[in-house]
């Protein structure tokens, strides 16, 4: 794991803590696991899992060869990435980039428990850029149980075995959990402005609502409001609400037996020939034909 002890304090540790768990992948094999056309794109060097980790510290001044993901579920801590310094808490992480200077080091009051993982190949660098980029991304996954749970399932692969099987699984893991994390870095907190506007035209499906007025109705500016669905979106209001509509009308052709005109008017338009096209445009074959494929 090419670590640093820290100098002058014996009582701190890198590893050692009561009911821990540790895995790390001989090198040799995660060179091998590299070269390989699935896990290059992302191997697991190293995991595991430190709880109530008292005097916990660890110094890399030249970084690591590998990015490193931390997640805190109780207690605190302190990272400090190229002179930065990050206070982690239950509930929060942080993602250091390989390469980056870094040390971090559990409270000496309320030491934390964290899950861990170092990763490297040609993906990483993408995976982590949806989080932030930069030496260190702070995280604060919406749906921490399931990140736990997928650090968990991470962890015990590699406590089974090192073969080249287990690599791929956990290379499949690793990206599912990264990605998870990428997603909750985007999707609007709970109670926010943005997320209010989306549950609002998740429950109209059937109806239109200009841009204003929804910006009116989570007290925002409407240029702010477009701004914030194109950050997580990738479109504007307009363009999440049609992409609702035609969820619905796929679910409907799919488990219903409403007729084309039934579906346009429950999905909010009121010219089933319009939404005919607007079908097509987004999926590239008509409602019928749509049902027809999916029925078959």
């Amino acid at each position: 794991m090419d670590e640093a002890m820290a100098v002058g304090a014996p009582h701190y540790r890198t590893e050692g803590f009561d009911n821990q768990r540790l895995c790390v992948v001989p090198r040799p094999q995660v060179e091998q696991a590299l070269s390989k056309p699935v896990t290059r794109r992302l191997t697991v060097t190293d995991a595991g899992y430190f709880p109530a980790a008292a005097g916990h510290r660890m110094r890399r001044p030249q970084g690591a060869r590998e990015t490193i993901i931390l997640l805190c579920v109780a207690g605190s801590g302190t990272v400090v990435v190229d002179g930065d310094t990050s206070a982690v808490s239950a509930g929060t992480g942080i993602v250091i980039a390989a390469g980056a200077a870094h040390e971090y080091r559990a409270s000496e009051t309320t030491p934390w428990t964290i899950w861990w993982l170092h990763v490297r190949g040609t993906d990483v660098a993408d995976l982590t850029a949806a989080l932030g980029g930069g030496g260190q991304q702070t995280l604060q996954p919406r749906s921490l149980d399931r990140v736990v749970a997928l650090f968990d399932e991470l962890v015990t692969m590699l406590e089974r075995r090192l073969s080249p099987v287990q690599l791929i699984a956990a290379s499949g893991a690793a990206t599912h959990l990264m990605t998870r994390l990428a997603a909750d870095s985007v999707l609007p907190a709970d109670g926010s402005a943005l997320e209010r506007a989306m549950r609002y035209l998740e429950a109209r499906v059937d109806g239109s609502i200009q841009v204003a007025e929804l910006a009116a109705i989570v007290q925002m500016s409407a240029s702010h409001l477009s701004a914030l669905f194109r950050e997580t979106t990738g479109g504007g209001p307009g363009a999440f609400h049609t992409s609702l509509k035609m969820a619905r009308a796929r679910a409907l052709l799919d488990t219903t037996t409403s007729t084309v005109t039934e579906i346009a008017t429950a999905v909010g338009y009121s010219d089933p020939l319009y939404f005919s096209r607007h079908f097509r445009r987004v999926h590239g074959v008509s409602p019928s034909a749509y049902r027809a494929d999916h029925k078959a």
